[in-house]
C-alpha cells in the first residue's frame, strides 16, 4: 500500500502537467497564414544588410519600393507591399459559441513549479534551423483610400541587463509565480508580474520615453551553449530552459492603422495576447509570429529558425490583433474579445479596429543550427511556433488619443 501511494505522489504532478499542456483549436479557426513551403531554391537570395543598433531604438523606418513584398523587420509602406503583420481569412476570428480554449492558459498548478524531468521535451532539432532563402513570402491586403496609414512609436528600450524579467504571466495565469515556466523579458511597466492588477499597473513608472505606462513582454531567446548566471537559473533548468539569455539589439514598439478604415482609441487596461504558446501541441491556429533576416525584405518562417546570411541578424515579428469587440477589455479565453482583421484587412462585423501594435525584435545571433532558441513550456521542446507576446494598455486616455490621431491623419509620430 506505501509503494502505492509514493507512486501516486510522483505521477500526479506529471499528470496535471499534461492536462494544463492539453488543448484544444478553436472551432472554425483557420490556418496560420504564412506557409511552410521552401521557396524556390534557384531564385537568388536578397542582400543583407546590418542590423538595427543596440542602443534600444530602431532606426529610421524604410518602406521599399514598387514590389509586393516587404522586410517583416520593417512598417509597411503605401500597403501594396507584403508584411507579416496581417494573416489571411476572417477564420481567425474566434467563435463565441466555442468554449474558451484552456491551451492557451500559460498558467499551470501553483503548487508545482518544477515539472518532472520526464515531461521536459528535448529540442530544438537541426530541421527547425533553415536559411532565410528558403522561407515563404508572406502578403499583405492592398490599402483602400480609407486606409489610416500612420505609425506611433513607443520608444521602451530593450530590457538591457535583464532588469525586468520574470517567468510569470498575469494575464493568463494570475496570482500564479513561474505560471509561464519560461522568461519573460519586460519593456515599458516597471512593475509587472504575476500579481499585477490595473491599480498596480496605473501606479507604477515606466522605461518609455513617452510616459506610456503600458506592459509589452516577449520570452527570452538563449544561445543554448551559454551560461545562465541569473537568479533563476535553477528553476529555468528545470524547466528546460538553458543558456546565456540574449538581450534584443533592438526593441521597436509601434502601433498601425487598418487598410480598410479609420481606428478609435483603445480602452484603458485592454488585455491583448499573440501567438500560441502551446502550439507545438494545440496545432497551427493561433501561430502568428514571424522569424525573419534584417534586409531580407518578404520572407519569413512560421515554424524554423531563420538562418541569416553575414551582417544580417534575426527578427521577430508580432503582431497583435486589432478588431475589438468594442465592449470588453478581455475574455474568458483572452482572445475572443479582440481579433484578427480578415484578408483583405477589414474588422469582422461587430467589431472595431483599434491601432495593430506590433513588436518587432532583432537578435545578433550565430548563422548555425541549434545556437539559440526561445524559451518554451517544457513539454514545447523549444519550438519556434510557440513564440508569443502580450500587451496590456496603459496609456492615458490623452496620450492614446495622440496615438489615433497620428494614425488617422497618416503621420509618424
Amino acid at each position: 500500500m506505501e509503494r502505492k501511494r509514493i507512486a501516486f505522489a510522483v505521477l500526479a504532478p506529471a499528470l496535471a502537467l499534461a492536462v494544463s499542456a492539453a488543448g484544444t483549436t478553436p472551432a472554425g479557426a483557420a490556418a496560420p497564414y504564412l506557409l511552410t513551403a521552401p521557396a524556390d531554391p534557384s531564385r537568388p537570395p536578397d542582400g543583407g544588410a546590418p542590423g538595427a543598433p543596440g542602443d534600444g531604438t530602431a532606426p529610421p523606418s524604410q518602406d521599399p519600393g514598387g514590389g509586393q513584398t516587404a522586410d517583416p523587420s520593417q512598417p509597411p509602406g503605401d500597403g501594396q507591399t507584403a508584411d507579416p503583420s496581417q494573416p489571411p481569412g476572417d477564420g481567425q476570428t474566434a467563435d463565441p459559441s466555442q468554449p474558451p480554449d484552456d491551451g492557451q492558459n500559460e498558467g499551470g498548478d501553483a503548487g508545482q513549479e518544477q515539472p518532472p524531468p520526464s515531461v521536459i521535451k528535448p529540442g530544438p532539432t537541426p530541421e527547425q534551423f533553415v536559411s532565410i532563402r528558403r522561407a515563404p513570402r508572406v502578403q499583405v491586403p492592398r490599402s483602400s483610400r480609407r486606409a489610416s496609414t500612420g505609425r506611433f512609436t513607443s520608444r521602451c528600450g530593450v530590457n538591457a541587463g535583464q532588469r525586468h524579467s520574470n517567468p510569470d504571466n498575469f494575464i493568463v495565469a494570475p496570482g500564479v509565480q513561474n505560471g509561464a515556466h519560461h522568461i519573460h523579458d519586460y519593456v515599458g511597466n516597471l512593475t509587472a508580474d504575476a500579481f499585477s492588477t490595473d491599480e498596480s499597473l496605473a501606479a507604477s513608472g515606466t522605461t518609455c520615453s513617452n510616459g506610456d505606462k503600458s506592459t509589452y513582454y516577449w520570452p527570452v531567446v538563449r544561445l543554448r551553449d551559454g551560461q545562465d548566471g541569473s537568479e533563476r537559473a535553477e528553476q529555468s533548468k528545470a524547466d528546460g530552459n538553458v543558456g546565456s539569455i540574449v538581450t534584443p539589439s533592438s526593441a521597436r514598439i509601434q502601433f498601425l492603422g487598418n487598410p480598410r478604415g479609420k481606428v478609435v482609441a483603445m480602452p484603458r487596461f485592454l488585455r491583448v495576447i499573440m501567438g500560441d504558446a502551446k502550439a507545438g501541441t494545440n496545432g497551427l491556429a493561433n501561430a502568428k509570429a514571424s522569424w525573419g533576416c534584417s534586409g531580407v525584405p518578404g520572407r519569413a518562417f512560421t515554424d524554423k529558425y531563420p538562418l541569416c546570411p553575414r551582417g544580417s541578424q534575426v527578427t521577430r515579428t508580432l503582431t497583435f490583433p486589432s478588431c475589438w469587440d468594442g465592449q470588453n477589455t478581455d475574455s474568458a479565453n483572452h482572445r475572443t474579445h479582440i481579433v484578427f482583421p480578415g484578408a483583405n484587412g477589414a474588422c469582422p462585423q461587430g467589431t472595431r479596429a483599434v491601432p495593430q501594435l506590433r513588436l518587432t525584435l532583432s537578435y545578433r545571433v550565430p548563422a548555425r543550427a541549434l545556437a539559440f532558441a526561445l524559451d518554451t513550456f517544457p513539454e514545447q521542446g523549444h519550438d519556434p511556433v510557440t513564440d508569443h507576446a502580450d500587451f496590456v494598455n496603459v496609456m492615458s486616455e490623452g496620450l492614446m488619443q495622440r496615438a489615433v490621431n497620428c494614425i488617422n491623419s497618416g503621420r509618424r509620430c
